[in-house]
């Protein structure tokens, strides 16, 4: 080859490297060049709706059984027993008014949850209901329940039926939160059980509280409230919702505020126990969800749901394999407040047999006054499958070096 082939041969072939270098930097560029929002899905755990077997649209309607205009709210989780649905929920004393915590008096309410019993109903259908009667009464002078009992849910296990609920000892722990004349909270609360053979009764409360408020530095420092079981690994875990001991919140008497967790106006905290009755130990990662009040939880697969009213991760529905580290699933539903799911196979624990999700509960709305409505949704074990099976259909196919045409791609759900 003489000397001008040479060089036009050394020329293509350089000019071959700076256009594959420049190809190589070009694709590079495609890759890491990404917008935000692109840059959060494919980092973040969430799917389309058509892809995600937690899309679901939450429809309402009202119960029968409850039209006499009293007071319910904050029902419990919905079990089966003896052909029966039952729930528990929160009754005030009849004839008493919500006064305030200044004007409260053994007859007359500080808040709305004040002077209750928890009450239960039945149903054959969990469309018709039919009210049973007291299940938890109020306990003696000097007791941690004496002035009120509400808010419960129930836990099955091990053959017998535990209650939890929320308990106020005394009025004299009604603070005010001075935001209106009925706006407080009592504090400090407790979280109360009792125990029973049957679903009927009768129940057998604990001597003792099974859950206490943290210390006044703690992000728990105000409040224990709305108690919800799930189980897993031969564990219990007890959900609980509370926020931290600040200067503008219903405990306003003197001591140590909390400024570490002035952020957080709303949390949910998880305690672990190994026997249902406790000792319930709070978990060293509390809060592990961001928000609460009215939320729920039930099990599905091998992990734990949870739904958030309030937040900055509100109106969604989250996911937790091991009942603590949570990831949001969805977001912008309509979703139950004070909500308790039909729990299909009444707390087996999702180690031995998959959660089977919840396509119905009840929950409270808050106008004209508390009262019940049904929930329906499809978050069931088996739709879930259907919709993870025909995803893992799209990301085989992104995997593949070939495609085929699959009709089962098209179906679509409702």
């Amino acid at each position: 080859m003489n000397k001008i082939g040479k060089i036009t041969t050394l020329t293509k072939i350089c000019f071959s490297i700076l256009i594959a270098g420049s190809t190589s930097c070009q694709n590079k560029e495609i890759i890491t060049h990404e917008s935000a929002s692109y840059k959060r899905f494919r980092e973040s755990q969430v799917s389309y709706e058509k892809y995600n077997e937690f899309s679901t649209q939450f429809n309402f309607q009202k119960l029968e059984g409850f039209e006499d205009g009293e007071e319910r709210y904050y029902p419990s989780s919905v079990i089966k027993a003896d052909s029966k649905y039952y729930m528990w929920y929160s009754k005030p004393q009849a004839d008493s008014k919500v006064v305030g915590p200044h004007d409260a008096t053994d007859s007359l309410r500080a808040f709305h949850w004040d002077l209750c019993d928890v009450w239960y109903a039945t149903s054959t259908d969990g469309l018709k209901w039919e009210e049973q009667g007291v299940a938890i009464s109020r306990g003696e002078t000097g007791r941690y329940d004496h002035r009120s009992v509400f808010n419960p849910d129930v836990l099955f296990a091990n053959g017998k039926y535990y209650l939890a609920y929320q308990a106020a000892k005394s009025l004299k722990d009604a603070r005010w939160s001075k935001q209106f004349k009925t706006s407080g909270d009592f504090t400090p609360n407790v979280i109360g059980m009792s125990v029973a053979s049957t679903p009927a009764g009768p129940w057998k409360p604990l001597d003792k509280p099974i859950l206490k408020p943290g210390s006044e530095e703690s992000w728990d420092a105000e409040v224990i409230h709305e108690p919800t079981f799930f189980v897993k690994g031969g564990q219990y875990y007890l959900y609980y919702k509370s926020h931290s001991r600040l200067p503008w919140t219903p405990n306003i008497t003197s001591g140590k505020f909390n400024k570490k967790h002035a952020d957080i106006p709303l949390a949910t905290g998880v305690a672990i126990a190994n026997n249902p009755e406790g000792p319930y130990i709070k978990s060293k990662y509390n809060p592990v969800l961001m928000g609460g009040h009215g939320g729920m939880v039930w099990p599905y697969r091998n992990g734990v749901c949870a739904t958030l009213p309030e937040g900055p991760e509100r109106n969604s529905i989250l996911f937790s394999e091991d009942g603590v580290n949570f990831y949001p699933k969805i977001q912008g539903l309509i979703i139950p407040k004070g909500g308790g799911a039909f729990r299909p196979g009444n707390f087996t624990d999702v180690d031995l047999s998959s959660g089977q999700g919840i396509t119905w509960g009840i929950s409270h709305e808050l106008y004209p006054t508390y009262h019940f409505v049904r929930f329906e949704c499809d978050l069931s074990l088996e739709r879930g499958n259907i919709v993870r099976n025909e995803y893992q259909m799209v990301k085989d196919y992104m995997k593949a070096d070939t495609y085929d045409y699959n009709t089962k791609l098209n179906r679509q759900h409702h």
